[in-house]
């Protein structure tokens, strides 16, 4: 059965995103509406091959009659806008921050608790993760259900797309500038991010961890295994698209690195890119536009008993927002919609 389907933020990376990932999967759509602030309305975006959508207003907008409609326009355009979206009935899946730790919103990747779905209907909202929480579920969940994780050691190094538009322009133009002497003050960023990182992705707290740390130990509790710990620096690095993650783990079970391997090869959602002595590594450049999760320099921790090193690469866009969204979807007309 054909739904109707309403994009906010329908402008933005992600929004974009969603649009074009509707159409590559073939999403069985009767309508759709592309929606954003009052500075967007009257734009055009394009939806397959056919005429563009034209942006409507979301101050404007009327909910009535849509089935499954995107949020993927911050916290504050969700806490405005999706009580308005649950009340006129429409199911909302949301990309900001907001509902994701409420625990009457299931906070899903298909791949790992698809299951959690059933829960959708307390608040007619499912929560999309962060993004890199969202890739590292994916590679973590079969390796905890072969072994048992009990600790998580991650490094991010996540590129400018995952803060918007304008954190790419400013990426962008300070690398131009830096070519002609003249260097372009940061407004996104808190220091340069051309040919620089920096080890800060959100607000720091009372203990010094980040907005990020903070979100992905959360959110992997939700998602995955409240018994696991899991620590973790985020860095953002002068890359476009393409969030990077270099992972160890610590197990309760003995599990060694060939297994690891065939264990990733053969799960959803997962491309094991690791050949003995070859450097096929996969890296931000390798991932764009895929729907995969990459996961390669798989090796044994020698410094603990059961421990495993590993690369974690996907496309944020995709996986870390808008595939993972759509996936959510599916799984809902699949079943749990009429």
């Amino acid at each position: 059965m054909r739904k109707k389907i309403a994009i906010i933020g329908a402008t933005g990376n992600v929004g974009r995103e969603i649009l074009n990932i509707l159409v590559e999967r073939q999403f069985p759509v009767e309508e759709v509406q592309a929606v954003a602030s009052n500075k967007s309305a009257g734009e055009e975006v394009k939806f397959g091959s056919g005429d563009p959508l034209k942006v409507q207003a979301l101050e404007d907008f009327d909910f009535t009659g849509q089935d499954i409609v995107f949020f993927a326009a911050g916290s504050e355009v969700s806490k405005t806008y999706i009580p308005k979206a649950t009340a006129a009935g429409a199911v909302v899946i949301d990309n900001s921050s907001l509902f994701r730790m409420d625990k009457n919103v299931p906070l899903v990747v298909p791949e790992v608790n698809s299951g959690d779905l059933k829960g959708y209907a307390a608040k007619n909202i499912i929560a999309n993760p962060n993004c890199s929480a969202a890739q590292l579920a994916v590679a973590l969940k079969p390796l905890h259900d072969a072994a048992v994780i009990k600790r998580v050691m991650v490094a991010t190094y996540q590129s400018v797309s995952g803060a918007g538009n304008a954190a790419m322009d400013e990426l962008f133009q300070q690398t131009k500038s830096i070519f002609v002497s003249e260097m372009t003050p940061g407004k996104v960023f808190p220091k340069q991010i051309a040919f620089n990182v920096i080890p800060k992705i959100g607000d720091f707290d009372e203990s010094g961890n980040s907005g990020e740390e903070n979100k992905i130990a959360n959110e992997i509790a939700k998602i995955l295994d409240s018994k696991i710990k899991l620590t973790a620096t985020c860095v953002r690095v002068p890359v476009f698209i393409g969030h990077c993650e270099a992972v160890n783990v610590e197990f309760e079970n003995p599990i060694s690195a060939p297994e690891a391997k065939e264990i990733l090869k053969t799960s959803p959602g997962i491309i094991v890119s690791d050949s003995e002595g070859i450097e096929d590594f996969i890296t931000p450049v390798d991932c764009v536009g895929d729907y995969a999760t990459f996961v390669s320099r798989i090796r044994q921790d020698k410094t603990v008993k059961n421990g495993l090193n590993f690369w974690v690469v996907s496309d944020n866009l995709r996986k870390g927002a808008a595939l993972n969204a759509v996936q959510i979807a599916e799984i809902l007309i699949n079943k749990h919609l009429n």
